[in-house]
């Protein structure tokens, strides 16, 4: 059993569900939650009934992004490239955790740094962002594969109202979620937007009503855990993050090669299965 700084973790109904617990701070990224982030993915990842991970905030706040002190702390005197070894140190020191799926294509040469390691997971992640989020917090919500929001969550990118720049790959991931125009917009002027605003343009999937948002989000990720197979996810999302650095003809390629082998496996079976005997479905993940 791990014990876990600055986060809570819990599973259920097919479910890991990661809740960043720093509510008196906004959920503040530190260190120490870094580690426990990563450390609760890894466990998620090897529990066997776990189909979905959530990760989400406690109190009124997904995470206003990384704390105040830590910002404080930095140099302005540190060497060139001090920060990016610093934060490359800090991202693959040895917690022995293998991330890479195992199926589907590859991924892990595309995507590293701190937070790569989320689309190595062979589960889906959902960011329940019940709150505003803000800077690092928002970084960590795109890594994310789904993202919902409660009606009264806040995104900003904050970076430049703090004489900071695009961090951490989110000059990559936000074209690719809502376009280079948008992401010029929301990263220049580094202004608030509310969810409703952020669902429009493709920050987030969907938006639920505040007083129900958790509920909601537990009954789509309920839905994934048990009618649909851990295996296909798993393939799909590696097929989705891969197509990024692939031509059409090579993704193509990717889904005949992965087609078949899904004909072979137990899940494909115990698809056809309880689609004919108009029973529940009961995937093994293989």
């Amino acid at each position: 059993m791990h014990s876990y700084d600055d986060i809570l973790y819990e599973t259920g109904e097919g479910i890991a569900t990661i809740t960043l617990n720093r509510p008196d701070r906004l959920n503040a990224w530190t260190a120490a939650m870094e580690k426990s982030v990563k450390q609760a993915i890894a466990a998620a990842v090897a529990d066997d009934d776990v189909r979905v991970i959530i990760l989400t905030g406690a109190g009124r706040g997904f995470c206003a992004g990384a704390d105040m002190d830590l910002l404080q702390s930095i140099k302005v005197d540190e060497s060139e490239g001090a920060w990016e070894d610093r934060e490359l140190a800090r991202a693959t020191r040895g917690d022995g955790n293998d991330f890479k799926s195992g199926l589907g294509p590859d991924v892990s040469p595309h995507y590293d740094g701190r937070f790569g390691y989320l689309m190595q997971v062979r589960k889906p992640i959902i960011a329940a962002i019940n709150g505003p989020a803000a800077g690092l917090g928002l970084v960590v919500a795109l890594y994310a594969d789904i993202r919902f929001a409660a009606s009264d969550a806040k995104f900003t990118t904050a970076f430049a109202s703090r004489g900071l720049i695009a961090e951490h790959g989110i000059s990559w991931l936000l074209p690719h979620l809502v376009g280079p125009a948008r992401s010029m917009d929301l990263l220049l002027s580094a202004r608030k937007v509310m969810a409703d605003e952020a669902a429009e343009m493709g920050l987030v999937n969907k938006v639920f009503e505040a007083a129900h948002f958790m509920e909601n989000v537990r009954d789509y990720a309920r839905h994934m855990a048990s009618n649909v197979s851990p295996r296909s996810m798993a393939v799909m999302k590696a097929q989705v993050w891969k197509s990024y650095y692939q031509s059409f003809s090579e993704a193509l390629a990717t889904g005949d090669s992965e087609m078949q082998k899904s004909f072979a496996s137990d899940d494909f079976k115990e698809g056809v299965a309880h689609f004919v005997e108009k029973r529940a479905a009961n995937f093994s993940g293989h």
